[in-house]
């Protein structure tokens, strides 16, 4: 174990963390268990070598109904990861891996879209409270691969990579669904759409519907994403809208 109130483990741990941003070139930070030590312990190490981004995860289990599925409304599960930020400092570079976005997801394109507008009217992830502090995701090597210990349904990944690659917030892709699953061209090409249209992690959501087999929603007035097997959406697209990417129940005007 590592004492991280220890002035010394301090000291030496920001020398390291220089050394790795002068020396070897990193320039972002990833912080592994971060439930395991304070907040204001990664202030310090963020503060003292100033990266230019820092994400943390903090993996906390949403809240459950009886029925052993997630409950609409995660609100406290979301609010953990503001409050991390908050204390490291909302201004500078701390996010937090959108674990309450994952953990909805997974259950929504199991036929329960409707999961995708929360409570507020507004996505019931971090990214519908902090989209700038959110970094959202579909799997890691801890969820997925090899571990699977919360896996996204495997074939409805690419629902998941429609949903984070034209939303608010900083979508992050699983190497193994890039490199192993052979989905890389149909990921390229939602990269391509939101580096095209300058989707960021601060694009305005407007949740256009949200039913059992039905997501659509528009972001930024630039594009429009569509999750689920309901075809018959021609009268909620405006006019000059063309399709730029779709697959297995997704697709992106």
């Amino acid at each position: 174990d590592i004492d991280h109130l220890n002035l010394r483990v301090q000291k030496e741990l920001v020398e390291w963390l220089n050394w790795l941003k002068a020396d070897i070139g990193f320039d972002g930070w990833r912080f592994d268990f971060a439930k395991g030590y304070s907040a204001d312990v990664a202030k310090i190490y963020i503060d003292r070598s100033e990266p230019s981004f820092a994400v943390a995860e903090i993996w906390t289990s949403l809240a459950y109904g009886g029925d052993g599925k997630p409950n609409l409304n995660q609100d406290q599960h979301r609010q953990e990861l503001v409050n991390w930020v908050d204390k490291v400092g909302g201004k500078g570079p701390a996010t937090t891996f959108d674990f309450t976005t994952k953990g909805t997801l997974n259950v929504a394109v199991e036929g329960e879209l409707w999961r995708l507008r929360g409570t507020d009217g507004k996505a019931p992830g971090m990214v519908g409270w902090w989209p700038a502090k959110a970094v959202t995701f579909v799997d890691n090597h801890d969820t997925g691969s090899t571990q699977h210990m919360w896996p996204f349904p495997s074939d409805r990944v690419m629902q998941g990579y429609a949903y984070i690659l034209t939303h608010p917030g900083t979508p992050c892709i699983f190497y193994d669904h890039f490199f192993d699953w052979g989905l890389k061209e149909e990921i390229d090409r939602l990269v391509s759409v939101r580096t095209r249209h300058g989707i960021h992690n601060e694009s305005k959501l407007q949740i256009i519907e949200a039913d059992a087999d039905l997501y659509l929603a528009e972001i930024d007035g630039k594009v429009i994403v569509k999750l689920g097997p309901r075809y018959d959406v021609g009268n909620l697209i405006p006019g000059g809208f063309k399709v730029a990417a779709h697959g297995n129940d997704y697709a992106v005007w």
